[in-house]
């Protein structure tokens, strides 16, 4: 199943099927997405496999925890907005725009998602991204804490550029 078109994700929706594999990775996003670290925990398998590419894996649901502190920090936030979400069987991937909060510091980029899984939960979870891209997010965003009108913005439809 394949499902296009901007999805921002302002809360998980309680009505989902959650043993649909892409009704989970919408719902774990979503979690994420408004800070509900527990309930987005709940989604993962205990032997979950994280991996951002070209940075160590992370690996079980005790380290994936320490991952999902750094979103509980005070002025942190996350946001995500799915351009495209398709599943096959066990497998999603995701194409997304992702923002990182840090104070008044908004770094907006581009990712690509694999997801797989099985009997309701997460078992891997792989992203990969351009670091120049993060860096271009991190730079606009550092420039735009000093002029806000520079502020990246979350995409508005399906023809905004995926981190733009």
């Amino acid at each position: 199943m394949m499902t296009e078109g901007l999805i921002p994700l302002a809360a998980p929706d309680k009505d989902a099927d959650l043993t649909d594999p892409q009704a989970v990775v919408e719902a774990y996003l979503a979690a994420l997405a408004v800070g509900d670290t527990d309930a987005a925990g709940a989604l993962i398998a205990e032997d979950i496999t994280y991996v951002n590419v070209g940075l160590p894996a992370v690996h079980g649901s005790q380290e994936m925890a320490k991952v999902f502190a750094l979103l509980n920090r005070p002025a942190t936030g996350f946001e995500v907005y799915l351009h495209a979400i398709s599943a096959d069987g066990a497998v999603v991937l995701t194409e997304r725009t992702d923002v990182l909060v840090f104070g008044r510091l908004r770094s907006q980029f581009w990712v690509w998602g694999r997801f797989e899984v099985h009997d309701g939960k997460i078992t891997l979870w792989r992203d990969s991204f351009d670091f120049l891209d993060i860096m271009r997010g991190t730079l606009r965003g550092l420039v735009g804490m000093v002029i806000p009108g520079l502020n990246p913005r979350p995409p508005r439809g399906t023809r905004d550029a995926p981190g733009r």
